[in-house]
């Protein structure tokens, strides 16, 4: 089983934090995000740094969920059979000695590169939700490179984190902003549903 790393950052509120200190939240949303914008060396960067903080499970997790919902086409399917490939190296192997990070960064690669659509996603919220008036955003500077620590995203900060709420990020500035950011871009069935 994976042990989360918590650390505290005031009297009632442990954060799970990865090995270098990131908020993991904050980590996990820069992961995703850095896949819709094509940004593969960044999006593995962040996939690993879970992976190495023993969050393994929850990156497969991730990676699934965004095969559905950022990526135009079938490749959940080979999302799964790498999925399925990893579970093979780390059979009988303990969380904490786990192999096999190559499956992952696999993963990351394909699901960078793929073609994107939010077709899944602007189905469930924009069409059968019938949430409207979405508000453009603007979007992130580029990113610093640095060898060991990567500074988190702005675009990370959104309605889903701490930070983002506390900005006054919305769930309409995240449609604007995600749906403008995709890249390799698959225009969709939805796209009018988004006020760009």
């Amino acid at each position: 089983m994976e042990q989360p790393n918590l650390i505290p950052t005031g009297p009632a509120d442990m954060r799970l934090r990865t090995i270098r200190g990131y908020d993991f939240s904050e980590v996990s949303s820069a992961m995703q995000k850095a896949i819709r914008r094509g940004e593969t060396q960044l999006a593995g960067y962040w996939a690993l740094e879970l992976w190495a903080s023993g969050f393994g499970n929850y990156v497969w997790k991730r990676l699934l969920t965004i095969s559905a919902e950022d990526c135009w086409g079938i490749i959940t399917a080979e999302v799964k059979a790498l999925h399925d490939g990893y579970l093979v190296v780390n059979a009988n192997i303990s969380a904490r000695h786990s192999r096999g990070r190559i499956f992952i960064s696999k993963a990351v690669i394909l699901l960078s590169q793929a073609r994107k659509s939010r077709d899944a996603d602007h189905l469930q919220n924009l069409v059968y939700d019938q949430c409207k008036g979405v508000d453009a955003d603007q979007l992130a500077d580029e990113l610093r490179s640095a060898p060991e620590y990567v500074p988190v995203p702005e675009y990370a900060y959104d309605c889903h984190t701490r930070r983002g709420k506390a900005a006054g990020k919305t769930k309409a500035d995240f449609f604007t902003a995600e749906h403008a950011a995709l890249h390799p871009f698959q225009p969709g069935l939805f796209d009018h549903l988004v006020d760009a």
